[in-house]
């Protein structure tokens, strides 16, 4: 039987989206969720029933349509409405996992009890996300800031039986996957299609998916640069706990120190040196990895207090009877953090393909290209093209999405945060960046071999020992792409502990 995570005011930890996802929890509204919810919709539907006076998105239209009044017996068609011709999205299927966690983040939203949607409106995007019910949305088609309005039509859609969604891996009608699971469609109430629709969580989504994968990659990074430092017979003396006490960002420390304890018991760092420093790529692994890990600090505290927070709008306060149109929808916070993850993940990236290319360029004992008979064997030579491509494309990527504004909605909206398109941008970039660690990977772990009969850290020879059973050193030129795929399936099923991820 699964395990079940109750939906309440208790705040939402990254930690504990992860063990919802990776442990396939179930998700239940809380008792004391459940009666904000109903309490919000009984409020906003005696507001409507005895009050006449526009209340924006509740009884008027949309955007530059505020000040269209709609009349009573249109309030449902009104909604659903706003669902069906806001679903206008483009580009490639969001992932189903990101699908999921939008459905996690929306049903949090709402939970708080000031968005006036109906129980069985959240209780039906609960059934989505308990029964792997995805709904097909888009990449494209978001500015970030009225909420990520087109992924959340699409999002919204099935749930009036509109759309299509991804079920056991098939697609299915939202009408034909509400008939199989004996689901009647909702009748959406006045307000509920724009509380579906304005709110952050797709860029929400992107950012928690993306934090969860940044953490390992930030861990794999410090690992994989460890193992290359050892193969270009690296100097310790720049990761001594003294040089960064007296520069102590938190992140700079927290690398050295890492490193310092993946390196203990090497005999390959305790040898004597020919050389007196290292180039920056390795010696300033603590600083430039370190400033990765406190960018992560700040994007994880912006994305905590969004994925807590309510974001859509207008909001309903029951207790000082009032409704009030505002901007929480805004994806400026999510946009800005965004942008600069981009900038830290392609960084990481950036000094990873710097030390492939040391450890292939014939220096220090080791053999050009990292192969024995180098011309005869090109050996390792076009994966370190392949993670320069890489590391340009993420340059060109992490150009910042936020900076940049549109006006739409007729001058209504004329300050967007495009912060959609740094989330999408991002997922790009940190999907490069596993790709050029695993580069780095292969290519640390054919330079090392030529290091023996002296050998690394216990835990790195262990760690050695496990890859080389899936990606043997390479004595004579092969088809590479196989082993780099291979590489990529090692990290990818390589287990972290959990106070790794967020440390």
């Amino acid at each position: 039987m699964n395990a079940i995570h109750y939906i309440s005011s208790e705040i939402l930890e990254l930690s504990t989206i992860r063990d919802i996802i990776f442990q396939n929890k179930k998700i239940e509204l809380s008792k004391n969720a459940v009666e904000k919810i109903k309490a919000c919709r009984d409020y906003l539907d005696e507001k409507v029933k005895h009050q006449d006076k526009p209340i924006y998105g509740i009884n008027t239209g949309f955007g530059s349509l505020c000040d269209v009044k709609i009349s009573k017996d249109n309030l449902t068609i009104l909604q659903e409405n706003l669902v069906m011709s806001h679903a206008c999205g483009a580009g490639d299927r969001v992932p189903n996992s990101i699908v999921k966690l939008m459905l996690l983040l929306k049903v949090q939203s709402l939970s708080y009890g000031h968005s006036g949607v109906q129980l069985a409106t959240v209780e039906r995007l609960i059934d989505f996300f308990n029964h792997d019910v995805f709904p097909i949305v888009y990449t494209k088609g978001s500015l970030g800031a009225s909420g990520d309005l087109a992924p959340l039509a699409h999002l919204a859609l099935p749930l009036i039986s509109k759309g299509e969604v991804i079920y056991d891996n098939e697609v299915y009608s939202a009408e034909d996957i509400l008939k199989k699971f004996h689901w009647e469609p909702i009748l959406l109430k006045s307000k509920e299609g724009l509380a579906l629709l304005n709110g952050t969580q797709f860029m929400s989504a992107y950012g928690v998916d993306l934090l969860m994968k940044s953490y390992e990659l930030s861990y794999f990074a410090d690992f994989i640069g460890s193992i290359s430092l050892e193969a270009f017979d690296g100097r310790i003396e720049p990761f001594n706990e003294l040089v960064h006490l007296v520069r102590p960002h938190k992140g700079q420390l927290k690398t050295a120190e890492r490193i310092r304890e993946f390196l203990e018991g090497s005999e390959l760092i305790k040898q004597e040196k020919s050389h007196v420093q290292d180039p920056y790529s390795f010696r300033c692994i603590p600083q430039v990895h370190g400033a990765t890990k406190d960018t992560l600090d700040f994007v994880h505290k912006v994305f905590k207090t969004e994925i807590n927070a309510v974001t859509d709008n207008p909001n309903i306060f029951i207790g000082e009877d009032e409704i009030i149109s505002g901007g929480n929808f805004h994806g400026q916070p999510l946009a800005l953090a965004l942008d600069y993850l981009k900038i830290a993940m392609a960084e990481l990236g950036n000094i990873s393909e710097r030390r492939t290319y040391q450890l292939v360029s014939g220096l220090r004992g080791l053999p050009a290209f990292l192969v024995d008979n180098p011309g005869l064997n090109s050996g390792f030579m076009i994966p370190q093209y392949t993670a320069a491509s890489m590391v340009s494309a993420n340059k060109q990527l992490a150009t910042p999405a936020s900076v940049d504004s549109i006006v739409s909605s007729n001058g209504q909206e004329d300050h967007v945060s495009m912060g959609a398109n740094a989330a999408t941008q991002c997922h790009e970039i940190v999907r490069n960046v596993k790709n050029i660690l695993s580069i780095e990977l292969l290519n640390a772990s054919q330079a090392i071999y030529f290091r023996k009969p002296l050998i690394s850290s216990p835990l790195i020879e262990t760690f050695l020992d496990s890859y080389r059973a899936t990606v043997p050193f390479v004595k004579e030129d092969e088809v590479f792409y196989i082993l780099m795929k291979n590489t990529l399936r090692f990290i990818d099923d390589f287990y972290i502990e959990n106070d790794l991820l967020f440390d």
